[in-house]
């Protein structure tokens, strides 16, 4: 705690976190009341500037929400025109036709979209009505009430010197208090996961799993652009070496999605993902598209992936978790904005209904009901097995087994699961295995042209850190990285990280030292998920650092 007094505000809603979740939550706050005091607070610079996804946008959660969204302009232009689906080899490709693929897959009505662009619209929506929205502002705390529940927490505090003390302009930031307090901080949020913690949240449920999605914005030649495709890819390079696949999806203005998501669940330490996603793009298929075409922006971001039953009680006492908070994207749609805007619905419908009785700092059991057999629950209990079949059989047996699984859960009244529901087992940095039990694995040198260097991509994401403060990636034991993930592990931070901010430095024939180059750091989360001795934990930069991304 500061030696500062910290200002108070009182809110009736506190909103952490200004993406799909968060602000369609306050949006609907202030429809069902325009005289709620509601607050949203973002950690990155603007609006949109931490959002990354894919995105093929199912307008659902938007038609409900806002159901004139053409009419006010929301930047959705692009509807999906044809949906492909291929299973690469390395010097070739097999196209899956469309006619077995269960409904729920079919994007017939989705839009190709920003989803920052997106966001940034949506927070003028949200001003419009009234709402409070402030950019800039980590919340690096929470607020405990003497009962124990959660009543609001610390935003805006800056100016502590690397080692942690007050510096010459700290600033100690202010109390936010709510009635009640909405984290819809994305995947693996630091508040989101403490409170967690705190509460047992996870307890009964299956551990969360995770992707690592990286994504790169080209520009193409327009003779090859065709506005509306979607592309899904599978197989080559990752092979039986890792789950996961690519998406392409083409915009306006010749430009072209290109993403690459690996699921963290790998067990050969060697594995290096980024360097899988710049491998992809040397696809005949692939290279061909962007012969010709530049990349002007680069980002990453974990992607919880556990589904249904993964999902952690979403609820404690003067807090509630939104959308990735919880982990609510469709593996196989790979979709998640949908559910995030409907969950953010359901939590402020809730707590309208709770503060209209008078009630605060309880418990929002009406939110959690809503998400379990709601919607959002229909949604991901139809693909619940998709996830642990990949992961525990192959890709064959996701597609065969998981498709099958996927048709009888969609039969309308008649759906159920020949399998019931399977269980997810190790959580992503328990399935890392040492070292010795696997193969090195060799990756091409980056040409320049198609593929590229970590920290010549990171500068097309925009990323910047005040470099005179705390290191926001905390080591819980700094001897572990050397004395423990070095020797047994070979060091995966080095390559886990989309960013290249770890690396273990060797000179002039000392013992390795490791090294966090916190400055490159994308948000993505996933050293937080997928280092082997968790001994690293994510925690808030000041407001305003981050990622500055244009159009992800």
């Amino acid at each position: 705690m500061a030696d500062q007094a910290r200002e108070t505000m009182e809110y009736d809603v506190v909103i952490v976190g200004a993406g799909p979740a968060g602000l369609s939550a306050a949006i609907r706050l202030k429809q069902l009341d325009a005289d709620l005091d509601v607050v949203v607070l973002e950690k990155g610079s603007e609006v949109g500037a931490h959002i990354l996804s894919g995105a093929v946008l199912d307008p659902v959660g938007l038609n409900r929400l806002i159901p004139d969204w053409k009419e006010k302009g929301a930047p959705l232009n692009v509807p999906v025109k044809d949906d492909n689906f291929y299973l690469l080899g390395e010097g070739g490709q097999v196209r899956i036709p469309n006619f077995p693929m269960p409904p729920l897959m079919n994007n017939h009505g989705n839009y190709i979209a920003s989803m920052g662009n997106v966001c940034r619209w949506m927070a003028e929506q949200a001003e419009e009505l009234g709402v409070e929205v402030f950019p800039g502002m980590s919340c690096s705390e929470l607020v405990y009430a003497e009962d124990g529940g959660i009543k609001g927490v610390v935003a805006g505090e800056f100016g502590r010197n690397p080692d942690g003390t007050e510096g010459p302009n700290y600033e100690p930031g202010m109390e936010l208090h709510g009635k009640y307090v909405f984290l819809g901080e994305g995947v693996r949020g630091s508040l989101s996961k403490q409170v967690i913690a705190k509460f047992d949240l996870a307890d009964g449920h299956e551990p969360q799993k995770y992707g690592l999605g990286m994504k790169e914005i080209w520009e193409i030649d327009p003779d090859k652009h065709s506005e509306g495709s979607v592309t899904h890819t599978m197989g080559w390079p990752l092979g039986k070496n890792a789950g996961g696949g690519s998406f392409i999806y083409h915009l306006e203005n010749n430009q072209v999605y290109v993403g690459f998501v690996v699921h963290l669940n790998y067990k050969n330490p060697h594995l290096y993902p980024y360097m899988e996603f710049q491998r992809f793009k040397h696809h005949p298929m692939v290279a061909e598209l962007l012969k010709g075409g530049k990349r002007v922006a680069y980002g990453a971001r974990a992607i919880s992936e556990g589904g249904y039953q993964s999902m952690p009680k979403m609820v404690a006492p003067g807090v509630a978790l939104l959308g990735c908070s919880v982990g609510m994207v469709n593996v196989p749609r790979i979709k998640g904005n949908h559910n995030a805007m409907l969950s953010g619905m359901a939590a402020a419908e809730a707590a309208y209904a709770a503060i209209k009785d008078g009630r605060s700092g309880d418990e929002l059991s009406d939110y959690e009901a809503e998400v379990r057999n709601g919607d959002i629950g229909e949604d991901l209990k139809k693909v619940r097995n998709v996830k642990p079949l990949w992961s525990k059989h192959g890709l064959t047996a996701s597609l065969t087994l998981g498709g099958l699984d996927m048709w009888t859960n969609s039969l309308g009244k008649l759906s159920f699961s020949i399998l019931g529901t399977l269980k997810h087992g190790k959580s992503d940095a328990e399935a890392t295995e040492p070292a010795d039990k696997h193969k090195k694995l060799e990756y091409p040198k980056p040409d320049g042209t198609l593929s590229f260097d970590r920290l010549t991509n990171v500068s097309f994401s925009m990323t910047n850190h005040e470099e005179n403060q705390p290191a926001h990636l905390k080591l819980k034991d700094a001897s572990i990285p050397v004395d423990v993930n070095l020797p047994k592990y070979a060091g995966p931070s080095a390559r886990y990280c989309p960013a290249g901010v770890y690396e273990f430095v060797e000179e002039d024939g000392k013992a390795p030292r490791f090294q966090i180059n916190f400055q490159n750091c994308v948000h993505c989360k996933t050293c937080d998920i997928k280092d082997p001795s968790q001994n690293i934990v994510w925690t808030t930069p000041q407001g305003g650092d981050g990622p500055n991304y244009p159009n992800m």
